[in-house]
């Protein structure tokens, strides 16, 4: 987060972050738009497109909900895509990298605090009635500043819970999953290489007691050899048992 202070002033805005979300998805050179959804848009879950990753889109979102405190006016467009985190297709992903390129062209966009001596609190809303095309619900949202400062924000949908929180849950659950994955990936590996240990070493075992089987056959020492050659099938029995 970059902070910019002046006089009677400071500025708070994250081009860093920006730059960072541009570089993890490859997209620095991604084209710039003004506006961080189509107006006209309307999204819904079984759209008839391919599926995408899950796991990518979410990431994506997720990256992207973070400078939401301080960005309010991709807030809308975050809240609308976070509803297709289990669903998403190729239109959804579209979209998602469309607030990107938004972001990349207003990467200096952030919020300014300034004293003032009059505290006039300011509201605004608006609403999407009956916008959702899967369960004809509406979106509403209001925006209120006191003064310079930011007092309450919130963009949320009708008989429902906040999208961002179960966006973020979500988010939260699969870099859980991933870490899982990667502990066990990692004990299969430990294990796999210790059988393939044990494999060499028997495998080296049978080659040795196979090379003094054949000297004491040119030695016509049956014996010896009868007990070489029971030796020799054991170890190959437990090299059979041995799973790589």
């Amino acid at each position: 987060m970059d902070i910019k202070k002046g006089q009677g002033e400071f500025f708070i805005c994250q081009k860093k972050y920006a730059k960072e979300i541009l570089k993890k998805f490859q997209m620095e050179k991604c084209k710039v738009v003004s506006t961080p959804i189509y107006q006209k848009e309307k999204l819904h879950k079984e759209d008839g497109a391919n599926k995408v990753d899950e796991g990518y889109f979410r990431s994506l979102i997720g990256c992207l909900m973070y400078p939401l405190t301080i960005r309010p006016d991709i807030l809308n467009a975050i809240s609308i895509l976070s509803r297709f985190m289990h669903c998403a297709s190729e239109l959804h992903l579209k979209a998602a990298k469309r607030v990107i390129w938004y972001v990349k062209g207003t990467s200096d966009f952030g919020v300014k605090f300034t004293w003032s001596k009059e505290f006039k609190l300011t509201s605004f809303s608006d609403s999407d009635w009956r916008g959702s095309m899967d369960d004809m619900k509406s979106t509403s949202g209001y925006y209120f500043t006191l003064g310079s400062s930011n007092a309450m924000k919130n963009s949320s949908r009708h008989m429902a819970t906040l999208e961002h929180k179960k966006a973020d849950e979500n988010v939260m659950k699969l870099a859980e999953d991933q870490r899982r994955q990667k502990e066990q990936l990692h004990a299969k590996i430990f294990y796999l290489q210790k059988q393939l240990d044990m494999k060499q070493e028997l495998e080296l075992e049978i080659q040795r007691l196979t090379g003094s089987l054949n000297v004491l056959k040119y030695m016509e020492n049956d014996d010896d050899g009868a007990e070489v050659l029971k030796k020799v099938d054991s170890l190959q029995k437990e090299l059979g048992h041995l799973k790589i």
